[in-house]
């Protein structure tokens, strides 16, 4: 692979003729009549698997053939196929803590073995599934069992940031489709707000000595997850129950938690997987395996890891990802839009919008380079969303 040059987005030549169109498309003009099925039909890129209708179109967005062929050269001179490639054969990508960003690696191998400490990390993650999905098992089959001898019924996640909102988002879009479809064992609970009205709103909801409860944290020490273990551990001495037969732990092989006679079991994450992006690590994966089934949480990541290949593809009008984020730089780095809205019409999908939130605005938010210098221009947007109708009505 050619080496690799990390340049200045304003620096590029490719990126100055971006800035040359500015003329943006008029979507109501270019939707109407003929022509516009017509552009619907080619500003669209097949997503799912085996042609099963998810696309990715991009038809409102204001582009032109112009446009896509700048994208096409911003491309190519940010190397940003070449960059995504060593993302995921482990280069450092994380140069703030000198660290490599290994969450592809939760759901498949896009490109060499990555190894650390002696580690294959690909069979690290593979190996934290299987046990989730071996504990899962037993606690539907009620092998495993509390106290007075019931089944579990219930799980409750305790964590914040990325150990809350993608879990949660991805619970609640496949609740319902769940239960329709047989999948559903357990009633999945979240706390994350430190405030002690959110915990207790939801503890006093629950039949705790049918609960069992998740607690994420990487460290072992995040103040507001330990605070509400706190809180649930009062709980459940005030029941009479004991906190090593209703609580789990996902943390890191070096956290305090990783032994700690309070829990019944331990799955493990490392540093290599970021808050915002370990839905599909044991941070998601025990919750989803416990409310649905191990299948179900298998599904996701197998639909991520398409996603994942279909992001290597070199042509931008069937790279779904690059696509949205060449749209994104254009917007806000052109166009000057400071904000982005994500609607969804499905109640399914409620709580994408503070996920993606998060993913982009933690991500992309900076004001310096990877090295550490302040940059002239401005990075990503605002983002914000409600479910589709409720945001028509207020913003």
């Amino acid at each position: 692979m050619a080496s690799i040059s990390w340049t200045n987005l304003n620096k590029l030549e490719s990126f100055k003729k971006l800035k040359e169109c500015k003329n943006p498309v008029s979507v109501a003009k270019a939707l109407s009549g003929a022509s516009g099925a017509k552009r619907v039909a080619e500003f669209s890129i097949p997503m799912g698997k085996d042609s099963d209708g998810l696309v990715y179109n991009y038809a409102a967005k204001q582009v032109d053939k112009s446009v896509l062929a700048a994208f096409k050269s911003l491309t190519k001179e940010a190397q940003l196929l070449e960059k995504f490639e060593a993302l995921y054969n482990g280069d450092i990508i994380n140069t703030g803590e000198k660290r490599m960003v290994l969450h592809h690696l939760t759901r498949g191998q896009l490109g060499k073995a990555v190894n650390a400490d002696g580690v294959n990390k690909r069979t690290f993650y593979e190996a934290q599934r299987k046990a989730i999905k071996d504990f899962a098992d037993k606690v539907h089959s009620g092998a495993l069992k509390n106290e007075k001898g019931e089944k579990y019924t219930t799980v409750c996640q305790i964590g914040i940031g990325g150990s809350d909102l993608g879990p949660r988002a991805l619970y609640i879009a496949l609740e319902n489709w769940a239960k329709a479809n047989k999948k559903f064992n357990m009633d999945a609970h979240f706390i994350s707000n430190v405030d002690p009205d959110d915990a207790a709103a939801v503890l006093d909801s629950l039949d705790i000595a049918k609960t069992i409860f998740v607690l994420v944290s990487k460290s072992g020490t995040t103040l507001e997850t330990l605070t509400n273990e706190s809180f649930v551990k009062s709980y459940l001495k005030k029941a009479g129950l004991t906190a090593a037969k209703h609580m789990i732990a996902v943390t890191s092989e070096t956290s305090p938690l990783a032994s700690n006679p309070d829990y019944m079991a331990a799955f493990f994450m490392d540093d290599f997987i970021g808050g915002r992006y370990s839905s599909t690590s044991a941070v998601g994966g025990a919750i989803l395996s416990l409310a649905f089934t191990p299948e179900v949480f298998a599904d996701i990541l197998s639909g991520a890891a398409a996603e994942d290949a279909r992001a290597k593809e070199k042509d931008i009008t069937k790279n779904p990802a690059l696509m949205d984020a060449l749209i994104g730089v254009y917007e806000r780095n052109v166009l000057g839009f400071p904000s982005t809205a994500i609607l969804p019409y499905s109640q399914a999908l409620s709580r994408f919008p503070a996920h993606l939130q998060q993913l982009d605005m933690e991500s992309n938010g900076k004001s310096v380079n990877r090295f550490g210098k302040k940059i002239s221009y401005v990075t990503g947007p605002v983002i914000f969303g409600e479910p589709g109708t409720n945001g028509q009505h207020s913003f």
